[in-house]
Order: C-alpha cells, then sequence, then structure tokens
C-alpha cells in the first residue's frame, strides 16, 4: 500500500505511472484493495486450513498497482498471511528487475496476480493465478470477441469479481491447500 501512496503522489513517475490513465487505474485499485481489506469474507473453512499450518511457509505474491485482477486478489491474500504468523508474505511487483515471473508463466505471458505457495525451504508446493477459474473463462472468451469493446470488457470482469465477492479463489486455495500439505 505504500507503493500506491507513492505514486498517487507523484512521487513515482517512471513508466507506467506517468501516465494518466495508469495513476486512474492505481486509484481504483487503490479503493478495490481498501474494500475488500474492510469488508471481504474468508471463508471458515479456509481459515480454519490457514491457522492450522504449523510450518514456515512463505508466500510470493507478483503483482503491479495497475492489474485490476490483482485488486481483487490481493486484499484476500493479505488477510489470508496475517491469520498466521508462519507464513511470510512477499509482494514483488512483476515489472521490477529481479522479478520472478518469468518462472510463471500464463499460457506463455507475464500475467498477473501469481501467487506462489512454498514451504520452509523456499520450494513451490502449489501456484495460484492469475485470476479466479470463472473469470479466467470469461477473459478468454471475451478476448477473442471483436464485438465487445476493450472498456466493456473490463468492466464485465470486475462486475463478475464484484458479486463473487472473493470467494471462487478462496475455495481454489482451499483446494490447493488440501492436495498439497
Amino acid at each position: 500500500m505504500k507503493q500506491f501512496d507513492k505514486i498517487l503522489e507523484g512521487n513515482n513517475t517512471d513508466y507506467p505511472y506517468n501516465s494518466d490513465a495508469y495513476i486512474n487505474y492505481v486509484k481504483m485499485n487503490q479503493a478495490r484493495i481498501n474494500r475488500w481489506t474492510k469488508k471481504g469474507k474468508i471463508l471458515e473453512v479456509l481459515e480454519e486450513r490457514i491457522l492450522a499450518i504449523d510450518t514456515e511457509m512463505h508466500w510470493l505474491l507478483i503483482t503491479e498497482p495497475w492489474c485490476g485482477d490483482a485488486a481483487h486478489s490481493h486484499a484476500f491474500i493479505s488477510k489470508l498471511a496475517e491469520l498466521n504468523p508462519k507464513i511470510h508474505l512477499d509482494v514483488q511487483n512483476r515489472d521490477a528487475e529481479g522479478s520472478e515471473i518469468i518462472n510463471y508463466l500464463t499460457n506463455g505471458t507475464q500475467s498477473i496476480p501469481i501467487l506462489v505457495v512454498r514451504d520452509a525451504e523456499q520450494k513451490d508446493l502449489f501456484v495460484w493465478g492469475p485470476r479466479p477459474s470463472d473469470a479466467q473463462k470469461l477473459y478468454i472468451q471475451q478476448r477473442s470477441d471483436d464485438t465487445i469493446s476493450p472498456d466493456d470488457k473490463k468492466r464485465n470482469l470486475q462486475v463478475w469479481y464484484n458479486k463473487d465477492k472473493g470467494v471462487m479463489m478462496q475455495q481454489e486455495l482451499n483446494t490447493l491447500f488440501a492436495n498439497h500439505l
């Protein structure tokens, strides 16, 4: 969130944050993260699973402040990590030097957000992302439909996220944890 503040205060004018469009994305995404942080509900079954983790874990969230998909996942991932002091969350910018995104491509692209869950020895247990499966289906369906404007495509995804309220992502994470712990 400090990075969001730095960008919105005008203290980071590096590309792409030298563009009004990207500044607006950051503003919207900061509001989304704040809303989900305040109002987002953690599923009880997932909360119990996270609380039961008894060994150190390292979570790597690869993201960017301009990414709308990431804004809807970031708050929930942070809330989950805060539940258990054995979980260490590191947030990494996809476009930063040294980013690990190249190791976690989605169909050959650097799609974000990506959550990498690692054990105490930094061995990858599983990877989730870049969006819940139904949102990914909607994204793929719309991507090739030229009758939908780019703004409507973004709006349709945002409507999906608002209706879902973080549930599908949490269900997917719960299944991944159940299969890998």
